[in-house]
């Protein structure tokens, strides 16, 4: 959003809260734009992990919200690095599933994480992960869709029906 006075312009700042301080990531002029995406993609995950553990209070948790960044960081770079070797290990199996078995990985990367940060970010049992897993990847995909953040897109389209055949069918026709 732009707003023109007295020929300046001005860009509308948009903060983004997050842990007790403000980022204008939308307005920083000299951040790169890789580096806008990576705090961008952070904030999403950070959000979605510490959802997951609004949720499941019982079975994931954190004692300080600088833990829950040091998780949510964490579990980034592990999905970056150790999420494609495993997918790859793991292909008979993910064609075997059509691909459920994706939710098995992503559970074991979050116990993974909860294992290694385990005095401060902790996960209690592998079903916990599961369904946390689960929660971080649907809050994950909305909030990208809805930022742009991610390669996840979501498009309505609104217009009118398509153009009847010239074929006197009336419809459309479905050859199989």
């Amino acid at each position: 959003m732009r707003v023109f006075i007295r020929q300046r312009e001005y860009r509308a700042r948009l903060p983004l809260v997050f842990a007790g301080g403000v980022f204008h990531l939308l307005t920083a002029k000299r951040m790169s734009p890789k580096l806008k995406k990576f705090l961008a993609s952070w904030a999403i995950n950070t959000l979605a992990v510490g959802l997951a553990c609004l949720i499941l209070h019982n079975h994931i948790h954190y004692k300080a919200p600088v833990y829950l960044l040091a998780a949510s960081l964490l579990l980034g770079i592990l999905n970056a690095v150790l999420k494609p070797i495993i997918m790859f290990l793991a292909l008979p199996l993910l064609i075997f599933t059509l691909g459920l078995f994706m939710f098995v990985i992503n559970a074991l990367l979050l116990y993974f994480v909860g294992f290694l940060l385990k005095p401060v970010f902790s996960v209690d049992t592998f079903w916990s992960a599961f369904w946390g897993a689960l929660i971080i990847s649907i809050v994950s995909v909305v909030l990208n869709s809805l930022t742009g953040t991610g390669d996840s897109r979501v498009k309505f389209q609104r217009g009118n029906r398509p153009p009847d055949s010239d074929r006197g069918g009336g419809g459309p026709v479905i050859d199989v």
